[in-house]
C-alpha cells in the first residue's frame, strides 16, 4: 500500500460548504473506518478554502476513485484536487 497526500482547493462558496459539511465529514469518516483515509482536515490559514487528506491505497487512481463520491465533489465545491505519493520517513501514522 502506498501513502498519498491529497490536496483539496474549495470553491469560493463557504455557505454551500457549510450546508454539505456534515455529509462530507460522514463520508470521510466512512473512508477512515475502512482504512483508506488516515488523516484529514482543513488548513487553518486561508479561511478553510483548502484541505489536506492523507490516504492509503494501491494507486493514485484507485484512491481518487474512492474520493469521487465525496459530497463536496458531487456538489461542485472542489475547485481543484491533486494527489501525490508521500513517503513517511520519520514518525508513523
Amino acid at each position: 500500500m502506498t501513502t498519498f497526500a491529497i490536496r483539496y482547493v474549495y470553491t469560493g462558496d463557504p455557505a454551500a460548504r457549510d450546508a454539505h459539511r456534515a455529509e462530507h465529514r460522514a463520508f470521510l469518516r466512512t473512508l477512515h473506518e475502512e482504512g483508506t483515509l488516515l488523516l484529514s482536515g482543513p488548513y487553518l490559514d486561508g479561511g478553510g478554502a483548502e484541505a489536506l487528506i492523507i490516504a492509503r491505497g494501491e494507486s493514485a487512481e484507485q484512491v481518487l476513485a474512492q474520493f469521487d463520491a465525496d459530497p463536496f465533489r458531487r456538489e461542485g465545491l472542489i475547485a481543484e484536487r491533486a494527489i501525490r505519493p508521500w513517503d513517511v520517513v520519520i514518525g508513523e501514522i
